[in-house]
């Protein structure tokens, strides 16, 4: 049945492209308006409409009903609902618990792990390292602004 449907769906979709691409544009009598005097108004006569006008008219509407009738029978007749029991490739994380943030770790450090050393007594401040002495250019004396263009 979605087959016969789905040919349908294809024939009117090609129908209507040719029947469409077959039109002239509204604006192609745009030129006549402007002292062309060929149109009455500037896109033409609306009170007409030509049989490819209608033709389209009627397989769009049938586009969309077919559409919309091809989305029901689907919704009603297609893949079966699995409500979530098969999640693919992630359905065995869904069994694993989660890790807690800060977990520690179940392995004592081996001894590439550099030890945390004692604090120092609260009487005992280390030493200041004395900086390197580097010679400090002297300063120089601003530039003075040149005038460009002056005479």
């Amino acid at each position: 049945m979605f087959v016969i449907f789905s040919v349908f769906y294809i024939l009117i979709a090609a129908a209507m492209i040719v029947l469409i691409l077959m039109q002239r544009g509204a604006g192609a009598d745009a030129g006549s308006g402007f002292g062309g005097g060929a149109s009455a108004t500037v896109f033409g006569a609306r009170g007409s409409s030509s049989f490819m006008t209608r033709a389209t008219a009627v397989l769009a509407g049938l586009f969309f009903l077919l559409s919309l009738g091809m989305g029901i029978y689907l919704g009603r007749h297609g893949a079966p609902q699995n409500n979530g029991a098969d999640l693919g490739v992630v359905s065995g994380l869904a069994n694993q618990p989660a890790a807690t943030q800060n977990a520690q770790p179940s392995a004592p450090a081996t001894g590439d792990v550099p030890q945390a050393t004692k604090p120092a007594a609260s009487s005992e401040v280390p030493a200041a390292t004395p900086a390197q002495s580097a010679e400090v250019p002297a300063a120089t004396a601003p530039a003075k602004p040149t005038s460009v263009g002056k005479k």
